[in-house]
């Protein structure tokens, strides 16, 4: 099987992160799939890369999408990237399941990546692991990438999630194989400056760094300190994205340096989820035994990561390694203010106060939300019924053991003049509820793609109540006890 036409996938004929960065990729070829078949298109993805939509549909384009088959143009390879692991360094990790296929300019003229997830083994892979992926995990990439997409997060995107036709076996027996294929703005990594950091020195990391800002953040090369002005911008970029986590409830859980990228995109949907009942210590992932990523830690994981970020960077931060650390430290200690510029504004926002953050008035009600373990996404939604002066009850049965601690609080919010349909317009009705995601991964894992695509519709339109959709906004019943999720590999 061959493809013959550059418009099924069109990649960019300068591939430019294999071409300039000498040893941070290796030449491979993705696993055959037996019989690759697509289980989800993004049609909207795909027609902001200029692909041929009706061709990625073929058997011909799931071959391709599966990695089974290299199209014109593509340069897949295995890249190269270290990482701090829950705290701890691992000098070489890399692609080890997975497979940069290469550069696509898309119609707006913007340069991304094409990357495959659970395309086979490659010359990173780890122990014992096949490489392979499963379709629950790569399925559940796909709908709460959008959905973080649809809430104006800034996000790797998913293109498709393609069948393989393949039994993968892991703990819970055979499972149906998949991969994914994901859109990025690119996947250079804290990580993959640690790995030229420690791995090959300090001439790399310029040059990695110089394609970074000239990819990203252009304008920096400009600073009379570029590299510094380029530490400062992913510093700036990270602290706005990690609080457009917070505010909508979303806990990565497994922020590792391998999972932050330079260009302020979330990467890597493993053991994921929204909250739903608030309180900071809230953790989902299995793996994060010790709550090292839980909601309320992600911005100071977000600071540590940096960190790393900057020791990475120091031989060109300044002529002295004491000067470069002691501008690194400035520029690293602004992050929790800038975090906190990000995250009051944007409560400010979902409490319908413009730009008038009151810290007594957002302390008690967090304080408040903690306590009673209130649902976070539904509360803010009702909040808005309260602004328009509508039933209360809505909002206050969410606070069942204090209600009058409610109706305090609330009297003091109204004296503000809180906007109803500003509300709206930042606090979402439907998120990915991690029940409702279960059960649709459960049922594609069975054959049945109905729950999945409808769950896919109802996240990506999370403003805008609609009939039918109720039970998409409501929190797990209590029956189903604590959630985990697992990192899917």
């Amino acid at each position: 099987m061959s493809v013959s036409t550059r418009t099924l996938l069109p990649f960019a004929a300068d591939q430019t992160y294999v071409r300039d960065l000498e040893g941070l990729t290796v030449p491979w070829k993705g696993a055959e799939a037996p019989a690759p078949s697509l289980l989800a298109l993004n049609e909207a993805v795909a027609a902001e890369l200029g692909a041929d939509v009706e061709g990625l549909r073929t058997p011909e384009g799931a071959a391709v999408l599966a990695g089974s088959v290299t199209p014109e143009g593509s340069v897949p390879v295995a890249m190269a990237y270290a990482g701090h692991q829950f705290g701890g360094f691992s000098p070489r990790l890399g692609d080890g399941r997975a497979l940069l296929l290469g550069e696509i300019v898309g119609v707006d003229g913007r340069r991304v990546d094409l990357h495959l997830k659970g395309s086979g083994r490659t010359p990173f892979a780890r122990g014992a692991a096949d490489g392979k992926a499963v379709v629950g995990p790569m399925l559940r990439e796909y709908v709460i990438s959008e959905a973080m997409h649809a809430l104006g997060i800034p996000t790797t995107r998913s293109l498709a999630v393609v069948g393989t036709g393949e039994q993968v076996y892991r703990e819970a027996g055979p499972l149906p194989g998949a991969v994914l294929a994901r859109v990025a703005a690119s996947h250079i990594r804290v990580g993959t400056f640690e790995y030229a950091a420690t791995s090959m020195g300090p001439e790399h990391v310029k040059r990695l760094a110089d394609y970074a800002i000239a990819r990203h953040h252009p304008d920096v090369a400009e600073a009379d300190e570029p590299y510094l002005a380029f530490l400062e911008r992913v510093v700036a970029v990270q602290a706005s994205l990690i609080a457009q986590w917070m505010l909508v409830g979303f806990i990565h859980g497994v922020m590792n340096t391998d999972n932050m990228t330079i260009s302020g995109e979330t990467i890597d949907y493993g053991p994921c989820a929204f909250m739903e009942a608030f309180h900071p210590e809230t953790v989902f992932s299995s793996i994060d035994t010790g709550g090292r990523y839980a909601y309320g830690n992600q911005p100071q994981m977000a600071q540590w990561d940096l960190t790393r970020f900057a020791e990475a960077l120091l031989p060109l931060l300044a002529p002295t390694q004491e000067a470069g650390i002691e501008a690194a430290t400035a520029i690293l200690r602004s992050f929790p203010q800038r975090f906190h510029e990000h995250w009051s504004g944007g409560v400010a926002e979902k409490l319908g106060l413009g730009d008038r953050y009151e810290d007594e008035l957002v302390d008690e009600l967090f304080t408040l939300l903690a306590s009673h373990r209130v649902d976070y996404t539904s509360f803010f939604r009702a909040l808005s019924g309260v602004a328009r002066g509508e039933d209360v009850s809505e909002a206050r049965v969410l606070f069942a053991r204090e209600p009058e601690a409610f109706d305090a609080w609330a009297q003091r919010w109204l004296a503000h003049g809180p906007n109803a349909d500003a509300m709206d317009r930042v606090n979402p009705l439907y998120i990915p509820r991690n029940h409702k995601v279960e059960e649709a991964l459960t049922a594609a894992t069975a054959g049945d793609l109905a729950p999945f695509e409808k769950l896919v519709d109802v996240v990506t339109q999370p403003f805008t109540e609609r009939p039918g959709l109720a039970d998409y906004a409501e929190p797990a019943p209590a029956t189903l006890g604590a959630y985990r999720t697992f990192c899917g590999t």
